[in-house]
């Protein structure tokens, strides 16, 4: 597959010798006379819902991808509030701060800077 943006917005698209045109618009791709809506999910963004956020008990913070473990900003035993930074994952050549879904205490760090982990491998757990 062969993909170039002719203009902003404005990708030519081949594969096994076919040719379309798409066009990028906010959340709407077009095709030809076919029109998609999409909504990017971000994993870096932090979401407040109401099962983890205000959830008892341990929950496991996860690699959305894979990547390389930049930082670690907190340590075991460490207390966190929601929202907080909690570790830095390099994925795609772009650096993620991932947060913290809910407060509580660091109960296990399994990485350390460097590290190479696979998507959805636990980094660390928060009681």
């Amino acid at each position: 597959m062969n993909i170039i943006e002719v203009e902003p917005g404005v990708y030519s698209v081949i594969q096994d010798g076919k040719s379309w045109e798409v066009r990028v618009s906010g959340n709407e791709i077009t095709i030809g006379d076919h029109r998609i809506l999409h909504q990017a999910d971000d994993p870096r963004q932090w979401k407040r819902s109401g099962l983890s956020a205000d959830a008892h008990g341990l929950i496991s913070i996860k690699a959305a991808m894979p990547g390389k473990i930049v930082r670690v900003l907190v340590s075991t035993g460490d207390e966190v509030t929601v929202g907080q930074g909690i570790i830095v994952v390099e994925a795609m050549k772009m650096q993620n701060e991932l947060k913290a879904p809910r407060a509580g205490k660091v109960t296990s760090v399994g990485v350390k800077p460097n590290d190479s982990v696979v998507a959805g491998a636990i980094l660390l757990t928060i009681e």
